[in-house]
């Protein structure tokens, strides 16, 4: 089970260990400190031109770095630093236009430790060449630039510790950039150190341009502005990076050492999208309404006040505390308000009621929490809890008012994840708003109204954004279904599937629907059969997968986070698709054949997966009411547990 770092509240004095072959000390003191770390923002491109030539000079050496503030705590981690210039987290940017000459010289100033250099070099590049510099020593490589893209380069110490250790500080963005104009856009780089210090303490620091939230840049823009994002993840985990309020549109993904750019065409409209290992993408949007907006990892470790870097002896803030609840892979971002705006009036709007409410515990998680919707009288304040939380069906253009009304002992608040909405709605507490007014967290006994209006049909998602790993693993979070005008949810033909965690242990206890047993799924033939799956766990992807006794059974996917695919996309392939934390995929499936399937859906981490039953008979009446049936936890997984995959997502110890 996750352990906050913040036990290290328990350790005085300095505490030391091995990173590579070189020994580091955290300490909130030091008598010979070395350089202070400066915070890149990536706006300056490091090195000298001469005619086609960018010569850099880079030296790598120990550097305090502040994550937070230069009041806040503190680590001595490897840092590279341009001549004449301070060491930078990130590392210096290198930004040239294709058709350069890269001249970059390392020095290893480190007395006693190797390091390693790798993606400097001509891109693409399939297989980058890592080359060691031993300590003292220096290397020089020469190469052409390449071609326009996004890519990624790295220095590390020779041996790391992982999953024990991460050190991914000196890790940085190459930008090569076309001959023609380039709009003007920002570079955003994610890195990464952490260190167990023992089974159940550590320490960890999650940065986006060298500061963790809430010390990121505060991003200002106006309403229609076009936003141009290049995301670097210089650090070893993937990353499903989620925008609120808005789609953005992916115009380029990258696997840090090639960039594969898209034609318009293909270009998808998201809230999510995961960045493997190193990986890269652009992104660009632009926002309709003003107000505060948040753009973030979806893995809940990543997010959460356990993310911050603490010294010994500090306090943890309180999960529950709005200015507190969040740190780490965070960027706000504000939107100013035009003069004389004016709010849309919200004519006859539909009115829902839910309720945040407690059940009595029944499975692996510290308690059985849910989102209950009124349905005729007001639900009891007890034993009225199914997970996951009710499903709301909606439609587009349809105003709606949701009240949720909090019956638990702390506060919450709703996130409505893909949702165009107002941001004061957003439910972000101490932060989604304009100007003064700001959402606070729904205090126990008090509620609060979310003005939704739907704008495109779709799967989305409502969830907790307050206390996350206690109150999302407890089962607060649900499914929203927004059909068009006048359409009803059948269930005979519409399959909803939302995957979450049955507690905070990594690997995974996966619950479909509420429940680690399935329900046999009856289909007709010759019918068209939409899938709809939202992965709202802690950490990890889902694969779901639809076989026919050995064979992998091809459906066609048709939509990514509430968004429709543009059809050179949404393309018939083999199931098994990929949906990572915060995503929701649809897909459509019309079976000809009679008989027995299998829909599995495996998560990462563990070596067995949630299996479902699927037998498609001859069209006929098939008993399956309109709207899907209410499914309460009975049963939970008993399988034996795959070997711990948390160095993947999280950076607090088993």
């Amino acid at each position: 089970m996750s352990v906050s770092p913040r036990a290290t509240a328990l350790l005085l004095g300095t505490l030391t260990w091995m990173a590579g072959d070189r020994a580091m000390v955290f300490t909130s003191a030091s008598a010979a400190a070395p350089p202070t770390v400066e915070a890149n923002d990536n706006r300056r491109s490091a090195g000298v031109r001469h005619g086609d030539t960018v010569v850099v000079r880079f030296t790598a050496a120990m550097a305090r770095w502040f994550p937070e503030d230069s009041l806040g705590a503190h680590v001595d981690v490897l840092a590279l630093a341009e001549d004449g210039h301070a060491p930078q987290i990130p590392a210096p940017l290198l930004r040239v236009p294709t058709g350069t000459i890269l001249d970059v010289s390392l020095v290893n100033a480190l007395a006693d430790s190797a390091i390693w250099i790798k993606g400097i070099g001509s891109h693409p590049n399939a297989r980058p060449d890592s080359v060691r510099v031993a300590p003292g020593d220096s290397v020089r490589i020469v190469a052409a630039a390449g071609s326009p893209g996004t890519y990624t380069y790295f220095v590390w110490p020779g041996i790391v510790d992982r999953p024990r250790s991460e050190r991914e500080t000196a890790g940085g963005a190459i930008i090569i950039d076309s001959t023609r104009a380039t709009p003007h856009d920002r570079v955003f780089v994610v890195n990464i150190w952490s260190q167990a210090f023992d089974s159940v303490s550590g320490a960890n620091a999650l940065t986006i341009n060298g500061r963790s939230w809430p010390h990121t840049e505060r991003l200002m823009a106006a309403i229609g502005d076009t936003l141009r994002w290049r995301i670097v993840n210089a650090s070893m985990r993937p990353h499903p990076m989620h925008l609120h309020g808005e789609y953005f549109r992916l115009e380029a993904k990258g696997d840090g050492n090639s960039d594969t750019v898209f034609a318009k065409s293909q270009q998808r409209s998201l809230v999510t999208d995961v960045m493997a290992e190193g990986g890269t993408m652009l992104m660009s949007w632009v926002p309709k309404r003003p107000g505060n907006w948040l753009f973030h990892c979806h893995i809940g470790f990543h997010v959460v006040p356990d993310a911050r870097l603490v010294m010994p002896g500090d306090m943890t803030p309180h999960a529950h505390d709005a200015e507190h609840h969040m740190a780490g892979l965070i960027l706000g971002i504000r939107i100013a308000e035009p003069a004389g705006l004016r709010p849309v009036a919200r004519i006859s709007p539909r009115r829902v009621r839910i309720f945040a409410q407690e059940g009595l515990k029944r499975a692996r998680a510290p308690r059985t929490l849910a989102f209950v919707l009124q349905q005729g009288a007001t639900p009891p304040a007890i034993d009225s809890v199914a997970w996951p939380g009710s499903p709301l069906y909606l439609h587009v253009g349809e105003p709606t008012d949701v009240t949720v009304v909090n019956r638990l002992r702390e506060p919450t608040a709703v996130h409505w994840h893909g949702i165009e909405l107002e941001s004061y709605s957003d439910g972000v507490a101490g932060w989604s708003g304009v100007g003064a007014r700001i959402a606070q967290p729904i205090a126990p006994g008090d509620s609060f109204v979310a003005h939704l209006t739907l704008r495109r049909a779709g799967t989305f998602i409502y969830h907790t954004h307050l206390n996350d790993l206690e109150q999302f693993t407890s089962g607060l979070y649900g499914a929203i279904v927004v059909l068009p005008k006048g359409a009803r949810f059948d269930a005979r033909t519409d399959h909803l599937f939302v995957a979450g965690w049955d507690g905070p242990e990594d690997p995974p206890h996966l619950l479909v629907n509420g429940d680690s047993v399935s329900r046999p799924l009856d289909l007709v033939s010759g019918v068209t059969h939409r899938f709809r799956f939202i992965n709202i766990g802690v950490a990890t992807d889902i694969r779901p997968q639809l076989r026919r006794d050995s064979t992998v059974v091809p459906w066609r996917v048709t939509a990514r986070d509430g968004a429709e695919l543009p059809v050179p996309v949404a393309v018939e392939q083999p199931s098994g698709f990929m949906i990572d934390v915060g995503q929701t995929a649809d897909f459509v499936w019309r079976p000809m054949l009679l008989g027995s399937y299998r829909l599995t859906i495996r998560s990462a981490g563990r070596a067995d997966y949630f299996v479902i039953p699927v037998t498609v008979h001859a069209a006929r009446q098939v008993t399956t009411s309109l709207h899907p049936p209410r499914v309460r936890v009975s049963k939970v997984l008993s399988r034996p547990r795959a070997a711990s995959d948390r160095s993947r997502h999280s950076h607090a110890p088993d």
